[in-house]
């Protein structure tokens, strides 16, 4: 006897099928699974919105880092507010890039978020990525640093240069297993 499949089945399959093709050819999605739109490993546009991206069995124990600061316009004269700060680096003793987050600044322009000291390759500094984005803009950068001071790139002082030594160049200041830096970050919006 041949196995017959009854129409409400047939219609159901048809209908997930359908689904799947339509959200698979979204172009949102498309766009998301063929490009990486970063200059940097690590970068997923799907992070959630969180300042707090440590992990819960180190958070009362283990290293930390606080990285605040503030986004300028082009010019280095004024701050930017609402503009959307992705940041990721990699995980604590792992080689994947699962501490990440997305945040805004407030109105003066300021952000911040803490994290559990990262990771680093081999024969490099540690490093944190962002992007920031107000509007169509948009512009990636990395804060490298060590156990001793932090340091920007050259690609990060070539766009951010206009804002000063006092506030281009970030600090750094640690105590007991808490570090906190300070890095200033300037977006063109035109």
């Amino acid at each position: 006897m041949e196995k017959v499949t009854p129409r409400r089945a047939f219609l159901g399959k048809a209908l997930m099928a359908t689904a799947g093709i339509a959200s698979i050819s979204s172009t949102t999605t498309l766009r998301a699974l063929t490009t990486n739109e970063s200059p940097y490993k690590g970068y997923n546009p799907f992070a959630v919105e969180k300042n707090d991206l440590r992990t819960f069995p180190s958070y009362p124990f283990g290293e930390h880092i606080e990285v605040r600061g503030k986004i300028f316009n082009e010019a280095g004269a004024a701050t930017l507010d609402n503009c959307l700060l992705e940041v990721w680096h990699l995980s604590p003793n792992s080689t994947k890039y699962r501490h990440r987050g997305k945040l805004r600044t407030n109105e003066a322009g300021e952000y911040k978020f803490i994290t559990d000291f990262p990771n680093r390759e081999m024969g490099k500094n540690y490093k944190i990525y962002f992007k920031v984005t107000k509007g169509d803009n948009a512009y990636f950068t990395e804060l490298s640093f060590n156990n001793t001071q932090a340091f920007i790139s050259g690609k990060h002082w070539e766009k951010n240069n206009q804002l000063g030594e006092a506030l281009l160049f970030p600090n750094k200041k640690t105590f007991a297993n808490k570090t906190s830096m300070e890095f200033n970050i300037a977006l063109n919006t035109k």
